[in-house]
């Protein structure tokens, strides 16, 4: 559940980010009248992503089982590179996240209505995309009920009250760091999610050496146990892996891991990574009070 709770966290942070950026901005330059197009384009925006998320579960059931591991080892493949981008990129770019969005925003207005609705859409909702498939994949590497939709869903809830607080002024992020740590621990979530998909791959026949076993510790570790079911969880951990499999989460997980926090170690003797101050909120009627200036 944790391993899933993190990913709504950090997927749905970033998201929750994009939306509170684009409304303060509206809000503080007195454009409120341009609230409803860019709120449209993320309510459409969140449609879609469940929407994706809904024809992988159930359109995937309608497969037969060589077809269902396919997909699901393709597609887990693919969103452990959609996450591996998404955390190099949003590590380089979250302290200019905010002009980016901003000048986005004022070229939008100025082209009209449905510009301002597309780019709210296309912020979000490339976010959105990326969660379901990843969330979707998750599920599936884990094989648990319905325990990794609880943890995700409590994640993107947790992100939503830190946007709202972020809006309100009522919290500060250092948003380097935060997205530094989580993505850090997501690629580790990846690791197992694409060992997972090669095993997928393997059982659909796609590829060779599914009896080919690394190890087998299933009698020190039983799936079915607490703590077998806690990493499970959390790293996607198998008791007996195939060979390929090992070699591929260990070839990923580790280039990956000390490439993504050497370059930040990097970055950061360079040049401090300050804290991204809270978005002001707009003054509350009647009280004369705003948020902290970013």
């Amino acid at each position: 559940m944790f391993g899933n709770y993190l990913i709504g966290l950090r997927e749905g942070l970033e998201a929750s980010l994009v939306v509170c950026i684009l409304i303060a901005y509206l809000v503080k330059t007195g454009r409120k009248d341009k609230l409803a197009p860019v709120w449209t384009g993320v309510g459409a925006a969140v449609g879609l992503s469940m929407a994706f998320g809904a024809l992988l579960q159930f359109g995937s059931t309608q497969l037969t089982f060589e077809a269902q591991e396919a997909l699901g080892g393709s597609l887990s493949v693919i969103a452990v590179g959609l996450v591996t981008w998404m955390v190099f990129w949003m590590r380089r770019t979250a302290r200019h996240l905010k002009t980016e969005l901003h000048g986005k925003l004022d070229a939008a207005i100025a082209m009209g209505t449905f510009a301002l609705v597309t780019t709210a859409f296309l912020a979000v909702g490339r976010e959105g995309l990326e969660t379901a498939l990843f969330i979707w994949s998750a599920v599936q590497a884990t094989n648990d009920g319905w325990n990794p939709l609880i943890g995700a869903a409590l994640g993107l809830l947790t992100s939503v009250v830190l946007g709202w607080l972020f809006y309100r002024g009522a919290l500060k992020i250092n948003l380097a760091k935060f997205f530094t740590w989580t993505g850090a621990m997501l690629v580790v979530v990846a690791a197992g999610v694409l060992a997972y998909g090669v095993h997928d791959l393997q059982e659909a026949g796609w590829i060779p050496g599914l009896h080919s076993q690394a190890f087998d510790i299933s009698s020190t570790i039983p799936k079915d146990s607490w703590y077998g079911t806690l990493l499970k969880g959390v790293f996607n951990f198998q008791p007996d892996p195939t060979v390929l499999q090992l070699a591929v989460w260990a070839a990923y997980l580790v280039p990956t891991l000390a490439i993504f926090l050497g370059v930040f170690s990097r970055l950061s003797a360079k040049s401090g990574a300050p804290a991204l101050a809270p978005t002001p909120a707009p003054a509350a009627e009647g009280s004369g009070k705003a948020g902290s200036a970013a």
